[in-house]
């Protein structure tokens, strides 16, 4: 079931919220470390995620899917979030140059088609990166925050996932290696947590992250869609276009 966009705000504004964006906020800026001139949109809950591009990215914009809801952002500026079908993105072809995905693939119902439309908004050499909770890790297992919601994955189907919808894997990261509990002595340990998990047990951190470059060389036409014809019966049809049988007179 999909977060509500309330559930989320509370979340990211509670202690385990603002330590957990922290650290993933670091883990992007890794990623991205330059995003100077570029068009950076955010889709499914990222606003938490968007505020360091503004101040070098020639436009931020959040998007935010119709069953989840949205929220104004930034909340003492003018808005930049809209709410848009997750498959049909308000976004001209070509006009994105970083796509960030955050509490957006693991939710959505049309996997398939919402990774089609990225590709479609992406501009040549665009990147999108993916935030998803990892399987195997222990954040999955806790519905109390938004990453113990939907479809987990492994590495290795998140790399197939994307290879196969037209994308190029290139970098992968893992984080929140924290447990998530909202104990005081637990939050004071999340940095030296993080640090030690990296290095030793990089198997059980509770996202992944991967950035996969926009491929160009391997694309297919989509083929037409031909409208279906329908069978009406003759007796259905207005009377001008019905064919009628006139019988002929006896002969004599």
């Amino acid at each position: 079931m999909r977060p509500d966009v309330i559930d989320l705000r509370q979340f990211y504004t509670s202690p385990l919220g603002q330590l957990a964006r922290r650290h993933l906020t670091r883990l992007v800026r890794e990623i991205w470390p330059d995003t100077q001139g570029h068009t950076v949109v955010g889709l499914g809950f990222a606003t938490p995620y968007l505020r360091p591009f503004r101040d070098e990215a020639a436009r931020v914009v959040a998007l935010m899917p119709a069953p989840q809801g949205v929220v104004h952002w930034p909340s003492d500026e003018p808005g930049l979030v809209g709410l848009a079908d997750e498959t049909e993105l308000p976004l001209a072809d070509n006009s994105v140059d970083r796509l960030l995905l955050v509490h957006a693939l693991e939710n959505s119902e049309e996997v398939r088609p919402l990774l089609r439309e990225a590709w479609r908004v992406l501009a040549s050499g665009g990147r999108l990166l993916v935030v998803v909770p990892n399987r195997v890790g222990l954040w999955t297992r806790f519905e109390d925050t938004p990453f113990g919601h939907g479809s987990p994955y492994s590495p290795q189907q998140l790399s197939r996932l994307l290879r196969d919808s037209l994308f190029s894997p290139r970098q992968f990261r893992r984080g929140l290696f924290m447990p998530p509990f909202r104990l005081r002595a637990m939050l004071r340990l999340a940095g030296w947590l993080e640090r030690a998990g990296a290095r030793w047990w990089p198997r059980l951190a509770g996202v992944h992250l991967v950035e996969a470059e926009k491929q160009i060389y391997a694309v297919t036409p989509i083929p037409v869609r031909q409208k279906r014809r329908r069978l009406v019966p003759a007796g259905l049809l207005p009377a001008p276009e019905r064919r009628l049988k006139v019988s002929e007179p006896p002969c004599r």
